[in-house]
């Protein structure tokens, strides 16, 4: 089916319909003292313009040269209304550039719609995944809601800062300036374009946006010009926030988290339906009607690694697996709180083979895991390794490490910190010259929460276990982060 904003039925007025009053905070946040770990959440009140960190430990591996950018909310609260989901800050995307040793931070807030908005209101009004916003809310399109919150595309000297329900937002790498939403085609403006691109071996960037159960499966070159974009059906309205994909196919997860109205905030939409189990869906890149569904055991997700495909046609890829959705309806709200419990189990780091006879098997290690990695010279590709966060507890949320793991030989390898950091999703960064998955650095920031700082941290892949080669600190902090990419040549500030 071809892609048109008619048939897709996403549209601002089911936004606009449904603003509902804010919800009351949950009991289990009532507290009066905020928790060790509240500085993850902690407000941003500016930008943070370019400045040096301080090497605080180690030496600055030879031959590591580029940028990490990483995006996430960075303000939640404002005196006439605040968010109440970790969700729904407003978008800050970060630099970390790394050059001749030395490492730049800057941070800046994405210039959207909703932030203009709710700056001159000095309000949080606009409805999103778990804020509920109020009638002051301005919503003319999709747009108009864009947080630009959640995750980081490279398109050479650009970066589009990524969301669920909305265009991209194109910014400038170099010093981090809004430009402009991206519009890939004029008939499709505003149409979702998810957090969770995926590259393929030809080069080429596949990426899907959902509503109900239709799925715009777009398709573009590196540089972010569009091939194709086609309309897929799906045999259930889950909740979807990642998708992966083998050489030859895409892959749907469809978690029995289940649309069932049309109402805002966005999670209210959804039932847990934990007695349909999980569904995975199989769609022929070359032919998207072609397409094969696989059933799985009920579980919950937000993130999927890469898939690969082997000569049999075996289909594996993993997930952090979770057991419901209680952290999406309730943890987040309690991360933002500052104070409580956060309710439910970590996810598990589980692996899916999916069988050429239709058969479907998950195999877990029992690593508690998050934000699964790989090797980016593998897209699509037969792989061992998975660098994930560990070490979060219901106790102490976000992880506190992270860990390996290789699938060829079940062996899980981690190095944590103690409770005084919040470690962040990490990227591999292949060592110059070099193939082999283990030839990689991993970097990945974290807060130290002793210091009121954020840190960045370069680990050996190989030797992740003996801790960090290098750490570089700042003189603040900044907010917890979702989701990043690394550009391996640095980008000069202007």
């Amino acid at each position: 089916m071809n892609a048109s904003r008619r048939n897709f039925l996403m549209s601002a007025a089911a936004l606009s319909a449904a603003v509902a009053t804010p919800e009351k905070v949950l009991a289990a946040i009532a507290q009066d003292a905020a928790a060790p770990w509240a500085l993850a959440t902690a407000d941003l009140e500016s930008d943070i313009a370019p400045r040096a960190m301080r090497l605080v430990h180690g030496r600055a591996p030879t031959g590591l040269s580029g940028t990490l950018f990483r995006n996430g909310p960075g303000l939640f609260r404002r005196p006439g209304g605040s968010a109440t989901h970790w969700f729904d800050g407003d978008g800050l995307m970060r630099s970390f550039r790394i050059e001749d040793g030395s490492v730049t931070l800057a941070a800046r807030f994405a210039d959207t719609p909703k932030r203009r908005t709710e700056s001159e209101l000095d309000a949080v009004v606009t409805p999103g995944f778990g804020t509920a916003g109020d009638a002051r809310a301005r919503l003319g399109s999709n747009d108009d809601a864009n947080a630009a919150n959640t995750a980081v595309m490279v398109t050479g000297d650009k970066v589009w800062a990524l969301w669920e329900g909305g265009s991209p937002l194109q910014m400038d790498a170099a010093t981090l300036a809004t430009e402009c939403f991206v519009t890939l085609r004029d008939d499709l403006r505003g149409m979702p374009f998810q957090a969770h691109p995926r590259h393929a071996p030809d080069g080429t960037v596949w990426n899907v946006g959902t509503s109900g159960d239709r799925a715009i499966v777009w398709h573009m070159e590196r540089s972010g010009e569009l091939i194709d974009a086609q309309v897929v059906r799906l045999p259930r309205a889950s909740y979807l926030h990642d998708f992966t994909a083998t050489e030859r196919h895409l892959i749907f997860v469809l978690q029995p988290w289940v649309f069932a109205r049309r109402q805002m905030p966005v999670l209210t939409q959804f039932d847990w339906r934990p007695e349909l189990g999980t569904q995975v869906l199989l769609v022929d890149k070359a032919d998207l009607s072609s397409t094969r569904t696989f059933e799985l055991p009920t579980f919950s997700y937000f993130h999927l690694g890469d898939g690969w495909e082997e000569a049999d046609g075996t289909i594996r890829f993993d997930v952090a697996a979770s057991e419901d959705v209680s952290f999406a309806v309730e943890g987040a709200r309690v991360l933002v709180a500052q104070r409580g419990i956060v309710p439910g189990r970590p996810g598990r780091l589980k692996l899916v083979t999916l069988h050429a006879d239709g058969r479907a098997e998950m195999t877990s290690f029992g690593v508690n895991a998050e934000f699964p990695k790989s090797d980016p010279r593998r897209p699509c590709q037969r792989r061992a390794l998975t660098v994930h966060t560990t070490g979060e507890t219901s106790a102490r949320p976000l992880p506190t490490g992270l860990g390996i793991q290789d699938w060829s030989t079940g062996r899980n390898l981690a190095f944590r910190f103690d409770d005084t950091q919040i470690i962040e999703e990490a990227v591999f960064v292949p060592k110059p010259g070099t193939s082999a998955e283990r030839d990689a650095w991993l970097v990945a920031p974290s807060i130290n929460l002793v210091e009121g700082v954020t840190e960045l941290h370069v680990f050996d892949a190989a030797g992740l276990g003996d801790g960090p080669v290098a750490t570089w600190r700042a003189d603040v902090a900044l907010p917890a982060g979702f989701h990043g990419a690394w550009r391996s040549q640095a980008v000069s500030p202007r």
